[in-house]
């Protein structure tokens, strides 16, 4: 099980759809348009209802030829106003023919020259430079797949409400993430390895920091949220204390928790395979070899996140139970069907390696191997790590914890839960933005989505989501585990699957006990 997670965990957004076209954005800008000075020179965006939207603005120079495999540059200005009025390519992964979307929702342009972002700001207060909360989205796709622009993140009515939302590229697969002797060898002695992809999200919440002021946003009140990969990458973000100040706020959406990623040596051994199968001499490969060769042969998986012992010291299981993660609110929680992730990409769930003591724990709810397959992986793979990351972090700042089990009116005689990504257009308040979608939306569906959007606003304003209606949801305490579920009847839920829980957390003990390694000293 622990193998079919590791695959798994962030192969995200599988319910994501399709990129909308680039006529839907509007191409031409006019006297209206708004237009803000950003580093590199100005950019001009397109007004869209209550938004100021502003696509494909460059947060790092290019990372091709000399800078492939190489920490983010700086941004090269340009010359003149730049258009950002349509989306630009996303990094190079995997598209599908025929136009249907990748596991990552998106289906469009690709390119290596990828490093950018999208800015959907109130349009008032980009104009009147007012402070508002900003919120800053990793895409989903298993450090794989995954787009800044695809319909499911439609941050209009964050913009509606306030809101200030940044979606980001950021490098994928083995241009993103990647190891080989070479590479280390010829790397400064305390630079990051490995996670290029995180070194681009880490630039990317600095050019935040520096930039977000001219949209009218406050660069003191960042919450920075994701869901599957961009919920673990938040919880990797969160791992590392050189990030303290990016950001003052996280929520993690299904992005698991309990991991052990690969070593570098592991991973350096995994880059010198790839060399080989692309004809090169594997381990003796040159750094200017690697660089050499065609991006279009890199869009293959190199294994995600890996702890580099310089970029990455701990884990995130090993910062939050030592209690070295960054302390800040943060709402976690999981859908009531991740295990929809096991049929979407032809994974049988195996249960023959399930402790007897968790079998025990399902034995009332799971009557055959598929019930408990899909049921342990609910847990053990997302709700489990997702309380016990909530229960690490409410000794210091506050932390919620939420179940997502909504499944629309049309879809309960065929779905046993809230498949993986589902919960994303509830969050975003985006239900509309998905193609075909809107003449199937319930009231109830629209009713929720409406709540469940407001509690996120709050938390992006307050550092506590106060939800619309009055309905409570209360910070997580151990003692009286209490979590909200958002459902066909949305309330607030004492010891939820306490037994279940119990029983996952204690077959983790040993990864949970983990001995951290020693910190290296400070540059």
């Amino acid at each position: 099980m622990a193998a079919i997670k590791t695959l798994v965990l962030g192969l995200a957004a599988a319910c994501a759809i399709a990129a909308p076209s680039l006529a839907a954005e509007g191409r031409a800008a006019s006297a209206q348009a708004p237009s803000v000075r950003v580093e590199g020179g100005v950019v001009i965006g397109a007004a869209r209802g209550p938004a100021a939207v502003f696509r494909s603005i460059p947060y790092a120079a290019p990372p091709v030829g000399a800078l492939r495999w190489k920490p983010p540059a700086p941004v090269r200005p340009w010359r003149g106003a730049r258009a950002a009025d349509t989306p630009g390519p996303a990094c190079l992964q995997p598209i599908p023919p025929g136009g249907a979307p990748n596991g990552g929702g998106y289906t469009g342009p690709v390119s290596e020259d990828c490093l950018t972002l999208d800015v959907t700001a109130p349009a008032a207060l980009a104009k009147a430079g007012a402070k508002a909360p900003v919120m800053v989205w990793i895409p989903g796709g298993g450090n794989i797949f995954g787009a800044a622009n695809v319909p499911s993140y439609d941050a209009v009515n964050f913009a509606r409400d306030g809101v200030i939302v940044v979606t980001m590229n950021y490098r994928l697969g083995a241009l993103g993430f990647f190891a080989h002797p070479a590479l280390t060898a010829e790397a400064p002695k305390r630079q990051g390895l490995v996670n290029y992809g995180l070194m681009d999200q880490v630039a990317a919440l600095k050019w935040v920091k520096r930039n977000i002021a001219a949209f009218g946003g406050d660069p003191g009140n960042v919450t920075l949220f994701g869901e599957s990969a961009g919920g673990g990458d938040t919880l990797a973000l969160l791992a590392m204390p050189a990030n303290k100040g990016l950001f003052q706020k996280a929520a993690v959406e299904s992005g698991g928790g309990w991991d052990r990623p690969a070593t570098l040596a592991q991973r350096e051994a995994q880059g010198a395979e790839l060399a080989t199968r692309l004809g090169l001499a594997g381990a003796g490969a040159t750094a200017a070899q690697l660089r050499a060769l065609p991006a279009e042969k890199l869009i293959v998986s190199a294994g995600g996140v890996a702890q580099d012992g310089r970029m990455l010291t701990e884990t995130p299981t090993q910062a939050f139970a030592r209690g070295h993660a960054l302390d800040v609110p943060l709402i976690i929680g999981s859908n009531s069907n991740e295990a929809s992730l096991l049929g979407s990409f032809g994974l049988s769930g195996s249960v023959a390696s399930i402790p007897a003591q968790v079998r025990q724990a399902y034995a009332a709810e799971a009557p055959d191997d598929a019930s408990l397959a899909r049921l342990n992986f609910n847990d053990r793979a997302m709700g489990a790590p997702a309380r016990w990351i909530a229960a690490r972090g409410s000794g210091g700042a506050r932390t919620w914890l939420y179940y997502f089990s909504y499944v629309p009116e049309r879809q309960r005689a065929t779905r046993p839960g809230t498949n993986h990504a589902s919960e994303i257009p509830f969050v975003f308040d985006s239900l509309d933005a998905v193609p075909g979608r809107t003449p199937l939306i319930s009231p109830s569906e629209r009713a929720l989505a409406t709540l469940t959007h407001s509690c996120w606003v709050a938390f992006a304003k307050t550092g506590a989501p106060a939800c619309d209606g009055g309905q409570a949801w209360p910070a997580y305490d151990p003692a009286t585990d209490e979590l909200l579920e958002f459902g066909a009847e949305t309330g607030v839920r004492e010891h939820f699957r306490k037994a279940q829980l119990d029983a996952q957390e204690q077959a983790a003990r040993p990864l949970l006990e983990e001995r951290s390694p020693a910190k290296p000293s400070a540059p």
